[in-house]
């Protein structure tokens, strides 16, 4: 009976995941039809679902030559004794599984736009920074020495240096765009355009921080990282498509990375993304809307990482505070992040997942509308 009840579990993943692809296909496929009446120019036929369909066959091939070096190397998954008492199960898979999709992503993207949009380019670099950042955390967690990897302040550091440089990069550089001059964020009607000035960099170094870490704490059951990061790429791929195309491809083809990914880290995941894989998608979705304004359709398709990071702070803030009043911590939810919590409240992992994925398949075509009407 327990087999049985694993083999339904594993089934229910693949179904999942199949949900997902089909989603993602019929919403690129629509938006590549009508992608004429949107950006008001000719586009190549399969604008956004070749970059997409490139990069899945390109990282799930990656996955089966990778994924087995990874388990050689003895490179597992650290798993933190306070979580839940089901997890210990994992503690031998293998992780740092960004090392094979997120340079697919990239590559797949700047190769499609010829190496020529200087949007790509600096959304790329960002990307491979974070993930290098991330690798390094992944890499320290491997030594017993350093088993919590990076401290908390030196990886927010290193994460704000690179989001300050690439406002600084944003600032001095010459953006294609349909506006006549920078730091505008676009939204909707009737609010318009809203000129920030210099508090544009400051919007751009903190979605740098807030993304990439939001992404790296929502990876906590298998495919909820991957698959909510794919429908958030897809979202903001549409709200920035009249602004600058070239990045739709790049959104497109980071969530064709994730859904290549996602084949070998559904349930039961035999590959974890790792800080390498959480910190690099972070930094992607910050630089795409950093480039073109889109912050307000980014924070709505990133809604699940939202919330899981406002659970964290949530519980943190609740526990101060009770303690410092009562004498007592005490906790506003069972665990955090809000994954955690409904897990202990009796929910299995692909159900979780499964309501995510509809929750962000909801917020992203919201986000795309949004950015839309407001370009």
């Amino acid at each position: 009976m327990g087999r049985a009840r694993k083999r339904h579990r594993i089934k229910l993943g693949l179904f999942i995941n199949l949900g997902l692809i089909s989603f993602l296909t019929l919403l690129l496929l629509f938006v590549d039809w009508c992608a004429w009446k949107i950006v008001r120019l000719p586009l190549a036929p399969f604008y956004l679902t070749q970059p997409f369909f490139i990069s899945v066959i390109l990282a799930s091939c990656a996955g089966y030559i990778c994924v087995p070096f990874l388990r050689s190397l003895k490179i597992r998954q650290i798993i933190r004794e306070e979580g839940p008492a089901r997890h210990s199960r994992k503690r031998r898979t293998p992780t740092m599984g960004g090392v094979f999709f997120i340079p697919i992503g990239v590559a797949v993207a700047n190769a499609i736009t010829g190496f020529s949009s200087i949007e790509v380019s600096g959304a790329s670099l960002a990307t491979l920074a974070f993930a290098v950042i991330g690798l390094i955390d992944d890499i320290l967690c491997l030594i017993k020495s350093h088993t919590s990897g990076l401290s908390a302040w030196t990886r927010l550091i290193l994460e704000v240096a690179v989001g300050s440089w690439f406002s600084f990069w944003l600032d001095a550089t010459s953006l294609s765009s349909p506006y006549g001059m920078k730091m505008l964020v676009p939204l909707p009607a009737p609010l318009g355009l809203l000129f920030l000035g210099k508090f544009y960099l400051l919007l751009t170094s903190f979605t740098f921080v807030s993304m990439g870490n939001g992404i790296n704490l929502t990876d906590g059951l298998d495919g909820l990282a991957g698959g909510t990061a794919a429908l958030a790429f897809i979202g903001m791929s549409i709200a920035v498509l009249p602004i600058c195309p070239e990045l739709s491809i790049f959104g497109a083809s980071m969530a064709g990375a994730c859904i290549g990914f996602l084949l070998h880290n559904r349930y039961r995941a035999s590959v974890f993304m790792g800080d390498t894989g959480s910190l690099a998608l972070g930094g992607a979705l910050a630089a795409m809307a950093a480039c073109t304004g889109m912050f307000f359709p980014l924070f709505v398709s990133s809604g699940i990482f939202v919330v899981e990071a406002s659970s964290v702070i949530m519980q943190v803030l609740y526990f101060r505070t009770t303690k410092h009043l009562q004498g007592a911590g005490r906790r506003l939810f069972r665990m955090a992040p809000f994954h955690h919590h409904l897990e202990l409240c009796g929910l299995k992992e692909p159900v979780i997942v499964a309501g995510a994925y509809v929750i962000s398949s909801l917020l992203a075509l919201f986000a795309g509308y949004v950015g839309l009407v407001a370009a």
